[in-house]
């Protein structure tokens, strides 16, 4: 998602103590960097604080590694609280509200609109449990904040199939999480935003709105 806040500095110190500052620079770093590649130098000179200061907070790198997948699920539960797509009263349309959204999000330079959660997953998900055990939270999280208004959806036009509203939500956030691979392996958002498109007329098929659109057009005819 695109979270493009300015990075604090040594020369801007209120902008947070130093922990919440190291947080900042673990989410826009290890986005552009990758979790492996990103150093607690490169952390400790975005953040603009003491190596001292950054084993105050973190032990190691893996326990800023967790705190950071719990710092990005924090602070984006935030951003999706306050979205505009809960404003429609017919729950399939803020379900597509907020496919909308996410699409409408995408855009920038790479590490800007993708995920931290997900970006350290494909990374550590064998190698370091804890992390990847946070990522999975953060994820199947924001996915379960959809499955209410899914379900409502469902209810009110009589969908029975053999799919949950808990596995629609994930699908979404597979959807999401492969768009940015691919935007990642070519540089191109446009590819993060083709894949939200496909997610939204699958939506839409599911639900079988273009059908229910079709035949409202008739009746009017």
């Amino acid at each position: 998602m695109y979270i493009n806040m300015p990075r604090p500095t040594k020369h801007s110190p209120e902008r947070g103590d130093a922990k919440t500052r190291l947080l900042e620079a673990a989410r826009d770093v290890i986005r552009q960097k990758g979790f492996a590649a990103t150093s607690v130098d490169d952390l400790c000179q975005s953040a603009g604080v003491t190596k001292g200061a950054f084993f105050h907070h973190f032990k190691t790198k893996n326990a800023l590694g967790v705190a950071a997948a719990n710092y990005w699920a924090e602070t984006t539960s935030a951003l999706f609280a306050s979205a505009p797509y809960h404003q429609p009263d017919d729950p399939l349309d803020r379900v597509l509200a907020y496919l909308d959204f996410r699409n409408g999000i995408i855009g920038g330079e790479t590490y800007q609109y993708t995920c931290l959660v997900g970006t350290m997953t494909q990374e550590v998900h064998d190698s370091a449990p804890a992390i990847r055990d946070a990522c999975a939270d953060s994820i199947l999280g924001h996915a379960a904040t959809l499955e209410a208004d899914i379900e409502a959806a469902r209810e009110q036009r009589g969908i029975d199939a053999d799919w949950t509203s808990a596995s629609l939500a994930r699908h979404t956030q597979a959807v999401l999480q492969g768009g940015f691979i691919l935007a990642k392996a070519t540089g191109d958002p446009a590819l993060a935003r083709e894949s939200v498109d496909h997610l939204i007329r699958y939506v839409r098929a599911l639900f079988d709105l273009d059908a229910e659109s079709e035949t409202t057009t008739e009746r009017e005819s």
